[in-house]
């Protein structure tokens, strides 16, 4: 009987299996071979050791996009969370309108990368925006964000802020868990709204802070899409702006590879992204162990 239930486990399993094998552990196996070649598609690849991984070390572009993909996501991870923290306590207190505020939260998750890049490259316009109209109103004159080097970033990290429906409707879930007879104690206990927050919501929605945490750090550190959409795949952006501001790690990743058929030194790219990550996780999950508590544990 168990060794039918396990066929039938296996049979069910299959399909993920086969796709994991198939789309992600085949190219991950063959993106570490080309790490260590010079390919270009055209030629067949020509084993070059750790050249590849040398040049990583020494070229200023690299570091560029890294640095600038790191200030934003030391930027954009602590804005998402602490705004979207504030948001769902807001929403705990609508009573039934909760669903209804819920709902329009998560609705900017669900519109197309591009479509977003779009939205914000109108919205930003220098002349036209509508964020620098707002700003005209009270008499502040708006920055030029989308050419500015010192504006494109926070430019960048406005737009991000976006799509931050997803962390708050976790929060949301988390907070509704909080047990209701430990504020009642803390209240007995002549403790105020922030030391309650502080001492009872903090701990008990830490789960859900750290999961926000880590998803994401990982996803600022893969930033592509909207910003690709805004300054490199537009002609008119193209043209007026001059900048390295906004190029982004996986940005300068996907132009070694797809523009200048840079395959190997890409794939070399795509390596260090996968160590830094698992480093940073890591280094998160370790710490963790100090400031998250599971309902259940013995502390």
């Amino acid at each position: 009987m168990a060794r039918r239930e396990a066929r039938w486990a296996y049979l069910f399993l299959a399909p993920w299996i086969v796709g994991f094998l198939i789309f992600y552990a085949g190219p991950m196996i063959a993106s570490l071979w080309l790490s260590f070649t010079e390919y270009d598609v055209i030629n067949p690849p020509e084993y070059t050791g750790l050249d590849n991984y040398r040049e990583l070390m020494s070229d200023p572009a690299v570091a560029r996009s890294l640095g600038n993909t790191v200030y934003y996501t030391a930027l954009h991870v602590p804005l998402v969370m602490l705004i979207s923290l504030g948001l769902a306590l807001l929403l705990k207190r609508v009573g039934r309108l909760q669903g209804f505020f819920r709902t329009v939260f998560y609705l900017p998750v669900m519109t197309p990368a591009v479509a977003v890049g779009i939205l914000f490259l109108l919205l930003l316009n220098t002349q036209d925006g509508l964020i620098n109209r707002a700003l005209g109103l009270v008499g502040i004159d708006g920055p030029s964000w989308t050419t500015d080097p010192h504006w494109v970033m926070p430019g960048i990290i406005l737009m991000s802020l976006w799509s931050l429906g997803s962390t708050v409707i976790i929060y949301v879930a988390a907070l509704q868990n909080v047990p209701r007879d430990l504020y009642e104690a803390a209240a007995i206990d002549g403790t105020g709204p922030w030391a309650r927050f502080r001492s009872v919501t903090l701990p008990m929605i830490s789960g859900a802070l750290f999961f926000t945490l880590i998803v994401n750090t990982i996803a600022s550190l893969q930033m592509f899409t909207e910003v690709y959409t805004m300054y490199f795949g537009n002609r008119e952006t193209q043209n007026t702006f001059n900048s390295d501001a906004a190029t982004f790690y996986v940005i300068h990743l996907f132009q070694e590879a797809f523009q200048f058929l840079h395959m190997g030194f890409a794939s070399a790219m795509a390596w260090l992204l996968f160590v830094i990550i698992l480093i940073i996780t890591l280094i998160q999950v370790k710490l963790s162990n100090r400031f998250v508590y599971y309902e259940g544990e013995d502390k």
